[in-house]
């Protein structure tokens, strides 16, 4: 599947059949790098077939033309040694150029790590308390056919990546599960995210804008539901976009101590809890809490869910590993994930009236029990 940046217009993506050169240097070399190739192989392609077409009709039986009887040529062995051979040293300089370029990595502005979860991004900078998952933002509506398909179908999120323009950024990508990989064609960069490992690339960008790519290693059911979004800002208004989320950082991190210090009733823990579970949980548990037997466990009548509190949160905290049952720890709140564990130990007939508060999902988080 072709990703193409926002500000190109329809008739240009229908258009469009060769490789982009992308906003980067280095994608503007892997471009030239391919239309050299691209080049020469034609040039070849002419060559060989125009002689063996020339030989076909002027050499044709019909025309009287008798065969020539030989066995060794030394000449024409060394000639079609010593060309092809010549022909790849010289697609072989500029290639190992931009390869080089492409890995070093060194001496970087900045640095993101980017994490793959199924189905979606983390990312995390570096140097900095800014972090957050980015996740799908195409409404179920459009991908059920009920809604008409958006310009940037599959391909928008609810918190794009924001880099600075004319800065380096190196991204190291690793993944939480299963092999991802993150993908955006502008950049020129395509690099597997691995768990366990941790690879690296980096980009410059030379010009403002929106640029889309996604998941481009098949990681599991919803491997098309995994798009990159990112938004390159010139650098002064990406340093007022770190001042603001630096500040939400730092409100959050106020509000989760307030939290801590109070308690919430029933009746709002089970209203937000149930906004959670249907958001984040409601698709592979269901709606109902029943699950689908045999993938996805039921939580209506599990042992957990009636009778293990503590396990119930640290489930939902950190996940379970060889499942697809995921980590909410950083994508949640303490709120969200106290609402969520209470709603679900008191809906669709669990009744077990237990009233999960931030407190209780902090002291599972920090191993003093609850």
């Amino acid at each position: 599947m072709r990703v193409f940046a926002k500000t190109e217009s329809t008739a240009q993506r229908a258009g469009e059949l060769n490789l982009r050169p992308g906003v980067t240097d280095i994608s503007g070399q892997v471009y030239d790098l391919h239309m050299l190739m691209f080049s020469i192989c034609v040039v070849i392609a002419v060559l060989v077939f125009g002689v063996m077409f020339y030989s076909i009709i002027r050499h044709r039986k019909s025309r009287g033309a008798k065969p020539a009887h030989f066995h060794e040529n030394i000449k024409v062995e060394i000639a079609w040694t010593i060309i092809p051979f010549l022909i790849l040293v010289f697609m072989a300089v500029p290639a190992a150029r931009t390869l080089i370029a492409m890995e070093d990595a060194s001496e970087p502005d900045m640095t993101v790590l980017v994490t793959g979860s199924q189905w979606k991004w983390h990312y995390k900078y570096m140097d900095s308390d800014v972090a957050f998952y980015s996740v799908l933002a195409t409404q179920q509506e459009q991908i059920a056919n009920k809604f008409t398909k958006g310009e940037n179908y599959l391909l928008e999120v609810d918190r794009p990546l924001v880099i600075p323009t004319g800065q380096k950024v190196r991204f190291l990508i690793t993944s939480d599960d299963v092999i991802h990989s993150w993908w955006v064609p502008d950049f020129a960069i395509k690099k597997d995210a691995n768990p366990g490992f941790i690879n690296e690339v980096w980009t410059n960008v030379n010009e403002p804008g929106i640029y889309r790519g996604q998941c481009a290693e098949l990681c599991g059911k919803d491997h098309g539901f995994m798009p990159v979004v990112v938004i390159a800002k010139t650098p002064e208004d990406y340093q007022a976009w770190m001042t603001a989320e630096e500040n939400r950082v730092k409100q959050a991190k106020e509000e989760e101590q307030r939290l801590l210090a109070m308690n919430m009733s029933m009746d709002e823990l089970m209203i937000h809890g149930e906004k959670v579970y249907n958001s984040t949980c409601a698709a592979c548990h269901m709606p109902t809490g029943q699950g689908l037997p045999g993938v996805f466990p039921a939580l209506k009548g599990s042992p957990i869910v009636l009778n293990d509190q503590q396990a119930h949160i640290d489930i939902v905290l950190n996940g379970k590993a060889g499942t697809a049952m995921q980590a909410f720890g950083k994508m949640l709140s303490l709120k969200d994930i106290a609402a969520v564990v209470t709603y679900e130990r008191n809906a669709w007939g669990n009744n077990t009236g237990d009233i999960i508060q931030p407190k209780d999902v902090n002291a599972v988080a920090t191993g003093t029990g609850i």
